[in-house]
């Protein structure tokens, strides 16, 4: 028994032994500076790549047809993404044949494997065919405000996978893209506000009406984002309490700020005529979009 391992030993001892470790060594370096260069060459790529791609959604000139701003911000991330990701697929394929992997030999034999893959990726392709359709459609861009579900925000970013939106608050929301089905988008057509005064019931109306008339002829001339003159509603009974209600209608994006223009100027000239204001004699904006 003794003997035997002695043999086995002495066996496993002569093939360590007959090993060109220094051919080994440089075996090894060479495929590790193969790959470092390899890198580096991927990396210039990207580099050179980008520059590229910057250079030419910078010329306004070659992308005209794209319409807008937003719809150039959107197709240039779009783009620099399928680059990056196309160059990462690359780099991949390129270091495992380098340490000797069969990548076509594991592709074509994958069996099993691959289909449990695909099913795996079922998700992963269901998102890059719904943000496909998102930009054929012209749903988003980049720039935009919209709220898909409960989640409201600006449009950060569309990728292949995910669509980025970033909260009022400054949260940025990752959403899959197969999760987007129905988008409100609020940054494509004009926006109506509803601007509400809550006054008094024993208020002049025909007063109010008449004072208001006047004031909207001042503001309408300094205030450019409006797209028509404001409507006096008259007076509205919401939730028991007396309302007189102006509609605006103004570019999207800035009828917040239009309506709390107009209603800060109400309140000025309303108080200056001693007209009652409510219960507690203030203005509660009541904006419904």
């Amino acid at each position: 028994m003794n003997s035997l391992v002695n043999k086995q030993m002495q066996q496993v001892t002569k093939v360590f032994t007959d090993l060109s470790w220094h051919e080994i060594s440089q075996h090894f370096f060479s495929r590790l500076l193969l790959i470092a260069v390899t890198i580096l060459l991927f990396l210039v790529l990207l580099w050179l790549g980008r520059i590229i791609i910057d250079h030419v959604f910078a010329e306004s000139n070659h992308v005209k047809f794209l319409q807008s701003s937003n719809r150039i911000a959107t197709i240039h991330a779009l783009t620099l993404n399928i680059y990056r990701y196309t160059c990462y697929f690359f780099l991949l394929y390129a270091i495992l044949s380098e340490i000797g992997v069969p990548v076509g030999t594991l592709i074509a034999g994958a069996g099993i494997f691959s289909i449990a893959l695909g099913l795996g990726a079922q998700g992963f392709v269901s998102d890059m065919v719904t943000g496909f359709f998102i930009l054929l459609e012209q749903q988003l861009d980049v720039g935009d405000v919209v709220q898909v579900d409960s989640i409201k925000g600006t449009v950060t970013a569309l990728g292949l996978r995910t669509t980025q939106i970033t909260s009022s608050d400054g949260t940025l929301n990752y959403i899959p893209n197969r999760n987007i089905t129905t988008v409100q988008n609020f940054s494509r057509n004009n926006m109506v506000a509803n601007v509400d005064i809550r006054i008094s019931t024993k208020a002049p109306l025909d007063k109010i009406a008449e004072i208001i008339n006047e004031e909207n002829k001042k503001l309408v001339s300094s205030i450019p984002e409006l797209r028509s003159t404001p409507v006096v509603v008259g007076p509205v009974n919401t939730g028991g309490q007396l309302i007189f209600r102006v509609t605006i209608t103004t570019k999207n994006g800035v009828q917040d700020k239009i309506a709390s223009t107009f209603l800060s100027d109400y309140l000025k000239v309303l108080r200056k005529n001693k007209i009652p204001l409510g219960w507690d004699n203030t203005l509660t904006p009541n904006l419904n979009k």
